[in-house]
């Protein structure tokens, strides 16, 4: 059983924001519900990325106590989280997305997991909003090949036992605040969007941290709102696809990575070429322009795994994790 007298910690709440108003207006208020009924000293900051709706007048006028920071320009999801997390004054930072609706008791069986020294982070169960079915959990890491992949959802019967995952979505994050600028937070290489919540998991694992995954914690969100609605279909997926590309070029080294780009090339990039999927070549290409900024994130990786002792590569962390979770009671969705 879990200790009852469990230590709570003050929390800032960081929301991206970018032509987010009528979002605000909806879900914000639930925030501050959970927030009040957590019983913690607590702000909320809304990081907003040059929107151009009234998004910061509606919070002037309706929310004078959340502190607003406003981006120039717009620079995408990694910085504005930075820029909250560089801000906050609390001990753990909450990242939430604007259209995520929190439940009142959402952070009540969230203490415990900051009572462990190796905690970088949890999250809680997001169910889609209209049907209620689960949309993220847990992520087991897995792979084909050197092609490793987050798709997998599970989650764990009972509450008794801690719940590894491989990541931590940016839509509903707790983090040690500490540990998240020791790592320098959301690396932004991936900017606008996509994959960073993932590079950022990983890189908590491999210096030697862990990320967490509570399904009792339940929130519901709407879905994918700003890219729906602001961005092309085609100018997404170029901009996933590129980033995932990143995530293997940051965290696999020597053969392993000379092995990837081989299995890329022939297995993804040439096949959709001939399917006349020109738009994924335009992925790699980016990607492939981004060689000198992966070199700088690799180099930043490996300098804190050397100082923390740790040199764990992606299959290491896979091993690791299965063999924990071979004793656990799991559910896959």
């Amino acid at each position: 059983m879990f200790n009852t007298m469990i230590m709570k910690k003050s929390i800032s709440v960081i929301i991206p924001n970018f032509n987010g108003r009528s979002l605000l207006e909806e879900y914000l208020p639930y925030t501050f519900k959970a927030l009040v009924h957590a019983a913690v000293k607590f702000e909320v900051i809304v990081v907003d990325d040059a929107s151009k709706d009234d998004s910061i007048a509606f919070l002037e006028t309706n929310y004078p106590s959340v502190r607003i920071l406003k981006n120039p320009v717009n620079k995408g999801f990694s910085f504005s989280c930075n820029r909250g997390m560089y801000g906050a004054k609390h001990e753990l930072l909450f990242f939430l997305n604007s259209d995520v609706m929190l439940n009142e008791n959402y952070f009540e069986g969230l203490w415990k997991y900051f009572e462990r020294e190796d905690t970088f982070g949890v999250m809680g169960k997001i169910l889609e909003m209209k049907s209620e079915k689960i949309e993220v959990a847990a992520r087991s890491l897995n792979h084909i090949g050197f092609k490793f992949k987050t798709d997998k959802l599970f989650y764990q019967k009972g509450n008794e036992d801690y719940t590894p995952t491989a990541f931590l979505s940016g839509a509903n994050a707790l983090i040690d605040a500490e540990k998240l600028r020791t790592l320098g937070g959301f690396d932004e290489i991936f900017s606008p969007y996509y994959s960073e919540d993932l590079d950022l998991g990983l890189r908590a694992w491999r210096v030697g941290w862990k990320c967490f995954y509570d399904h009792e914690s339940t929130c519901y969100h709407r879905g994918s709102y700003t890219t729906k609605t602001q961005c092309k279909k085609t100018q997404v997926k170029q901009i996933y696809f590129r980033n995932r590309f990143v995530v293997h070029a940051i965290h696999l080294d020597g053969h392993y990575l000379k092995l990837w780009f081989v299995q890329v090339l022939l297995f993804e990039v040439i096949p959709k070429l001939l399917m006349g999927k020109h738009w994924y070549l335009n992925s790699y290409i980016s990607f492939l322009k981004q060689s000198e900024a992966i070199k700088n994130s690799k180099k930043r990786l490996t300098y804190l795994m050397k100082e923390r002792n740790s040199s764990i590569s992606l299959f290491d962390l896979k091993r690791r994790v299965d063999k924990d979770l071979s004793q656990k009671n799991l559910v896959w969705l």
